[in-house]
């Protein structure tokens, strides 16, 4: 299929947003499980000695992939189903195989990225969570805590950590799309998605901004909510399903992102074109 580049307003980048919502809650069950269902994979494999935290990763451009192809067929009238996940591998050989280079090279940037991290803040960040996530720290502890929060080196290490994984998301935001819809190469699909988002950059930046204020609203208004209650303790139970909804909505959104920058994709093929129809 041949894709073009397109002209996007800035304002689309909200309404990327609306259609993700829109969409996600015509089929917020299926849309939960297919994330439920990565979980679980992604559990059995980190199960997995040395290898575990490689496969994972290696799977997330084929998890963007697959909320791509399910929300193709929800807006066709088709069905949403885990299956949509391993969909974009049983394509042919030539598409695998760039969308399995692409998986290798996410792998290895993100190791990078980690390693580059680590080696500014000394495993500081990783430190922190470990004491964060300590329910009844010893004064010893929080002391620590406290000393870790004022050193500069977590800093550093935490502004490397975002801002590189930031850059690491443009070559691959539109790339395996390009590589599945578009028959492009890995190397050629990176090119491509870098060329796009940079073309569509303030829509991208609007769309950015967008998630980070309804994140930003949404927290606040459980803190006051559950605050005023008196049973703010009850917040983090709630703000766990809102940030699975929140990731859901997001993969979805991912779909009008490309196709919004690209054009249309292919009309589902095999069962979901058969129940689309």
């Amino acid at each position: 299929m041949a894709l073009h580049l397109r002209t996007v307003e800035p304002r689309q980048g909200l309404a990327w947003l609306k259609a993700a919502f829109r969409t996600f809650f015509r089929r917020p069950l299926a849309f939960t499980l297919l994330f439920v269902v990565f979980l679980l994979g992604a559990l059995v494999a980190m199960a997995l000695p040395y290898l575990g935290g490689i496969v994972v990763m290696m799977a997330l451009p084929l998890l963007s992939l697959g909320y791509m192809v399910a929300t193709r067929s929800a807006l066709a009238g088709g069905p949403v189903h885990p299956g949509q996940l391993f969909e974009p591998l049983r394509g042919d050989d030539r598409r695998r195989r760039a969308l399995l280079q692409l998986c290798a090279y996410y792998a290895l940037a993100t190791l990078l990225v980690m390693v580059v991290s680590d080696a500014l803040d000394g495993g500081r960040f990783e430190r922190v969570q470990v004491l964060l996530a300590t329910p009844d720290r010893s004064g010893t502890e929080t002391a620590e805590l406290d000393a870790l929060f004022d050193d500069d080196r977590l800093l550093w290490g935490v502004v490397a950590r975002f801002g590189l994984t930031a850059l690491l998301a443009i070559p691959f935001w539109h790339a395996p799309p390009l590589v599945l819809w578009g028959g492009q190469g890995a190397l050629q699909a990176l090119f491509s998605s870098t060329l796009a988002v940079w073309r569509t950059r303030a829509a991208m930046l609007l769309y950015v901004g967008g998630w980070l204020a309804m994140i930003a609203l949404v927290s606040v208004a459980f803190g006051l909510l559950f605050g005023l209650l008196g049973v703010r303790q009850l917040a983090g139970l709630v703000a766990m399903p809102a940030a699975l909804v929140f990731t859901c909505v997001f993969y979805v959104s991912l779909y009008f992102t490309f196709t919004d920058t690209f054009g249309d994709s292919p009309a589902p093929q095999g069962d979901d074109a058969m129940a689309a129809a």
